[in-house]
C-alpha cells in the first residue's frame, strides 16, 4: 500500500458521522506495550531502537488485520507526510517529532494503526465512528493477543503492563471518544462537565489530545487512570459517561433553541454567510463557523446536502492537507487560508 493510496482513500470514520445529531464522531482504543529486557525508546540507544523495530514490525506485519497495510519508517517520511498522518489521527504528534528507529503500520481500512518506538515500544490503536468503544476494544484486543503470542511483553502481576509513563501502568489502555459539544460550550456548562469527569477519573482534552485546545467545539473524552480497573470496566465507564454526555449536549442544543431561538438562528446564518463568502479563513475560524453550521443542521435550522460531508471537509482544510493541494512548493499561511476558503465555498455550494 502506497502513501498516496492511503490519502486518496480515507477511512469511513474520517469522513462519515454515525451519529444522527453529529455529536459523537469517533471511538478509539489505544494500548501501550513494551518488551522485556529492552530499554524504553527514550532511554534506548539508536541500535537498540533499530533492533526492537526490526523484531516488532516483522511480527506486526504478519497479523491478519495488518496484512497489506501501509508501513513506513519515520525517517523515510518528510515533514508534510508526517503532519498529514497526524491530522488523520493515524499517528501521534510525539511520533511525528521522532525519526530514527520509529515507524508506523496502518491497516488497509485505516481503522487500526501500530506505532513503533514512540514513548513505548508499541502503541496499538483502533478507531471506529460513533460510540463503539466495546467493538473497538474487541478488535484491538485481537491484534494485541496476536503480538503477545509472539513477543515478550513486559508484564508484572501486581502492576500489569509496564509502560514508559507511570500513568499508563496496568491495562495500558486509553479509551477515548471524540465529541462535538457546541451546545454545552455556548450554555457555559463545560466546566461542570470537566468537574464531573474528574470525579470518574476521566479527562477532557482538545482535538489532538493532551496539550491541545478544543477548536471547533471538538473534545476528546478519555479515561485518566489505567491501573486498578479491567479493560472491560474502563470501556463500560467511558461508554456510559459519553452516552450521558451526548444526551446532555442534545438537551442543551434544544434548550438554546427554545430560550434564544433568534440568536441561535442568527449565529448559524452568519456562519453560513461567512463560510460561503469569505476569501480567507484560518483553521480555527473555519472550524468555529462549521461548528455552528453543524449544530444548526442538527436542529433543522439549516439543511444542506453538503453538510453530509462536513467531516471530510474538516479533514481537507487542515494545514498539511491544504499544502498538499497547493500548486506551489512553498505554501504561506495566507495561501492556505485562501485555499481553505475556496474548498469550503465549493463544498457548501455543492459544486
Amino acid at each position: 500500500m502506497l502513501f498516496d493510496d492511503l490519502l486518496n482513500n480515507p477511512a469511513k470514520w474520517m469522513v462519515e458521522s454515525k451519529d444522527e445529531h453529529d455529536i459523537v464522531l469517533t471511538s478509539r482504543i489505544r494500548l501501550a506495550r513494551n518488551l522485556t529486557a529492552t530499554p524504553f525508546p527514550g532511554w534506548a540507544t539508536r541500535q537498540q531502537r533499530a533492533d526492537t523495530l526490526a523484531l516488532t514490525s516483522a511480527e506486526a506485519r504478519q497479523l491478519p488485520a495488518m496484512k497489506g497495510g501501509y508501513y513506513a519508517e519515520l525517517s523515510e517520511l518528510n515533514q508534510q507526510q508526517k503532519q498529514l498522518l497526524v491530522e488523520r489521527h493515524l499517528i501521534s504528534r510525539e511520533l511525528a517529532a521522532r525519526s530514527e528507529g520509529c515507524a508506523v503500520l496502518i491497516s488497509r481500512n485505516q481503522n487500526a494503526s501500530i506505532l513503533f518506538n514512540e514513548e513505548d515500544h508499541l502503541r496499538l490503536q483502533y478507531i471506529l465512528p460513533g460510540i463503539q468503544l466495546k467493538k473497538a476494544w474487541n478488535a484491538v484486543s485481537k491484534i494485541d493477543s496476536g503480538l503477545e503470542a509472539k513477543l515478550p511483553y513486559a508484564y508484572n502481576t501486581r502492576l500489569g503492563y509496564l509502560t514508559a509513563c507511570p500513568t499508563n501502568l496496568g491495562t495500558g489502555m486509553r479509551a477515548s471518544v471524540m465529541m462535538h459539544l457546541p451546545g454545552l460550550v455556548i450554555s457555559e456548562q463545560m466546566q461542570q462537565v470537566v468537574q464531573a469527569a474528574v470525579q470518574l477519573n476521566i479527562t477532557v482534552r482538545g482535538l489532538y489530545g493532551e496539550g491541545t485546545e478544543a477548536t471547533g467545539n471538538l473534545f476528546q473524552i478519555s479515561n485518566q487512570s489505567t491501573l486498578g480497573d479491567s479493560e472491560e470496566q474502563i470501556v463500560e465507564r467511558m461508554t456510559r459517561f459519553t452516552s450521558d454526555l451526548a444526551h446532555q449536549e442534545w438537551n442543551a442544543r434544544r434548550k438554546l433553541l427554545q430560550s434564544a431561538s433568534l440568536q441561535v438562528k442568527d449565529r448559524v446564518s452568519r456562519a453560513y454567510g461567512l463560510l460561503t463568502n469569505a476569501t480567507l479563513l484560518s483553521t480555527q475560524e473555519a472550524l468555529g463557523l462549521l461548528s455552528f453550521l453543524r449544530m444548526g443542521a442538527s436542529l433543522d435550522i439549516f439543511s444542506h446536502q453538503a453538510l453530509k460531508h462536513v467531516n471530510k471537509t474538516i479533514l481537507n482544510i487542515q494545514p498539511a492537507h491544504l499544502a498538499r493541494l497547493s500548486t506551489t512548493e512553498q505554501t504561506s499561511s495566507e495561501d492556505r487560508d485562501q485555499i481553505r476558503a475556496d474548498i469550503i465555498r465549493k463544498e457548501l455550494s455543492g459544486s
